[in-house]
């Protein structure tokens, strides 16, 4: 059985950090491409960013790409997201997501995290 599980949500000001981390078992870590996503009340979940196998390639959706980084260690079989700058419109649920295509839209994640809280005030 595969779990992604998120953790490092919470609560933090316009213009704060925060780094999310996703701790993956059940699964060969290394060969999977590991990505973000993320919901916001009432919207549909979002890409938000994705990593490949050895963590050579990143690629970011366009309002987060100057202030989130997206990194892997693949001896720990984990995936970070540190977010920086945080504005109040990155408020959502943020879900850690595993695929074997490019997991630049929902459809090509195999598995899911159960999703953790970012909320960000202003």
């Amino acid at each position: 059985q595969v779990q992604l599980v998120e953790s490092g949500g919470g609560l933090v000001q316009a213009g704060g950090s925060l780094r999310l981390s996703c701790a993956a078992s059940g699964l060969t870590f290394s060969s999977n491409i590991m990505g973000w996503f993320r919901q916001a009340p009432g919207k549909e979940r979002e890409f938000v960013a994705y990593i490949n196998r050895s963590g050579a390639f990143k690629y970011y959706t366009d309002s987060v790409k100057d202030r989130f980084t997206i990194s892997r260690d693949n001896a720990k079989n984990t995936v970070y997201l540190q977010m920086n700058s945080l504005k109040p419109e990155d408020t959502a649920v943020y879900y850690c997501a595993a695929g074997q295509t490019p997991l630049s839209e929902r459809r090509a994640a195999n598995y899911w995290g159960q999703g953790t809280q970012v909320t960000v005030s202003s």
